[in-house]
């Protein structure tokens, strides 16, 4: 019995502990919350709605009242937060008539002092998946470490015609997360006078068997690497994905049992592509990317640009690929970074380094460069330079954690801060049109 016992309480001891906060039904008046605004003139109309929800009857209604400074909702005080402890915060909103439901939709967290003065920066509940006629919104975050009680803010923005509704109200404590430890090697390596794409490419492998020491989880070589240090046109390195490099590529990958990325020529038909590729710890092809802003240089040779920016799953994470001009443009590492890339890879000849720098901070990404005329490096969401391959030959290697948080001290966590901010229902004139 007493082994029993003891068991029992073990047992007891692992249970999760009870949400602060979970709730899926609501009547009027809806008990533990009010309604919130800046103003009186701001104030949105919000109700209680029988006759919209996800489970149990009722859900959290905001209406924009036909006022386009409309901008408030709901609001309850939760008690008895633990400073320092981390929490995961999920609700369900389903919405009309909202253009912009990134940033006209908001869901928070506002951490409180025993006072009930705010305590460190409001955290944005970004991460949002479709349910159905439901999306689904969730973030984990840690408590400042003076938090007494949190506020939980369910908000719709300047939708004068619109209405959200909220259901399925959860927070809850969980563990802290653990290290995402990722070993990132670089290669500064430019190969000069060779016979042609293979004599390159091994020039590239061997670098790699000399530089890059231990476990690594990725690997990542410049632009270009069948091209460059021959005498060759792009179409005449052109080949298909796969193909001969990727092979060769495939093998440094199994036998290192990392992921690999590099920048090559792809011909598919008639049409040539500058592409990166990326294959995985067995050497199957993870992803490729096609160059989508192709300098003049490059149209000039034939090359033809790619449409799309696609964001590829590993088993440590998301990752986007850039190549080199791309990086004198803002689109596409925001593309990748709102899909979810935590990681962008950039083999690269030349480019700027104030914009590859502005690139990872404006996107709170690890930027990763290897490159000829552009310095070969692994940077952090805050564009500080973890590690530098000066020489010819050498490798950047650093290990990033890609669960660290980067929270600014007056923004706060500007990762998702931006996601939610981010005004891409504003349409942007077409460049150079007069109007």
């Amino acid at each position: 019995m007493l082994r029993c016992a003891v068991s029992l309480f073990l047992f007891a001891g692992f249970m999760p502990a009870e949400p602060l906060l979970k709730q899926s039904k609501f009547t009027a008046p809806a008990e533990g919350w009010t309604v919130w605004s800046a103003r009186v003139e701001t104030r949105p109309n919000a109700f209680v709605d029988q006759r919209v929800s996800r489970g149990e009857a009722g859900s959290l209604a905001v209406g924009g009242a036909s006022n386009a400074a409309e901008h408030g909702g709901w609001e309850r005080k939760v008690e008895g937060i633990v400073p320092g402890a981390w929490y995961r915060f999920t609700a369900y909103y389903q919405a009309d008539a909202v253009a912009a439901e990134n940033w006209q939709i908001v869901a928070r967290l506002e951490w409180r002092l025993a006072d009930g003065k705010r305590t460190g920066q409001p955290e944005y509940v970004a991460h949002a998946k479709r349910d159905g006629n439901w999306t689904r919104l969730t973030t984990d975050a840690p408590a400042p470490p003076n938090a007494a009680s949190v506020a939980v803010q369910l908000f719709l923005s300047n939708a004068p015609a619109g209405t959200v509704w909220w259901d399925d109200v959860t927070l809850e404590k969980i563990a802290a997360p653990g290290v995402r430890a990722v070993k990132v090697a670089s290669i500064n390596l430019r190969p000069r006078n060779t016979s042609g794409p293979a004599e390159s490419v091994a020039r590239f492998i061997e670098a790699i068997e000399k530089g890059v020491s231990g476990d690594v989880d990725v690997i990542l070589l410049p632009e270009g690497i069948t091209v460059v240090g021959t005498t060759k046109t792009y179409a005449e390195v052109a080949e298909s994905i796969p193909g001969p490099t990727t092979e060769r590529l495939a093998e440094v990958a199994r036998k290192r049992k990392s992921y690999v990325v590099a920048g090559i020529y792809e011909r598919e038909g008639t049409t040539i592509y500058n592409t990166a590729v990326m294959l995985d710890r067995t050497g199957a092809m993870a992803g490729k990317y096609r160059k989508v802003y192709l300098p003049r240089e490059e149209v000039e040779r034939g090359l033809t640009p790619g449409s799309s920016y696609p964001v590829f799953g590993t088993d440590f994470g998301k990752v986007g690929l850039m190549i080199c001009y791309d990086v004198f443009f803002s689109d596409p590492a925001r593309a990748l970074a709102t899909q979810g890339a935590e990681m962008i890879l950039m083999p690269i000849w030349g480019g700027d380094e104030t914009l590859a720098k502005a690139r990872a901070i404006e996107n709170q990404v690890f930027l990763v460069a290897s490159g000829y005329d552009h310095p070969t490096y692994v940077m952090d969401p805050t564009g500080e330079r973890l590690s530098e391959a000066r020489e010819q030959g050498a490798a950047a290697m650093a290990t990033v954690d890609l669960n660290r948080r980067y929270i600014d001290r007056w923004l706060g966590d500007m990762h998702t801060r931006r996601w939610k901010e981010q005004r891409v229902d504003v349409p942007v004139p077409v460049p150079g049109l007069e109007r």
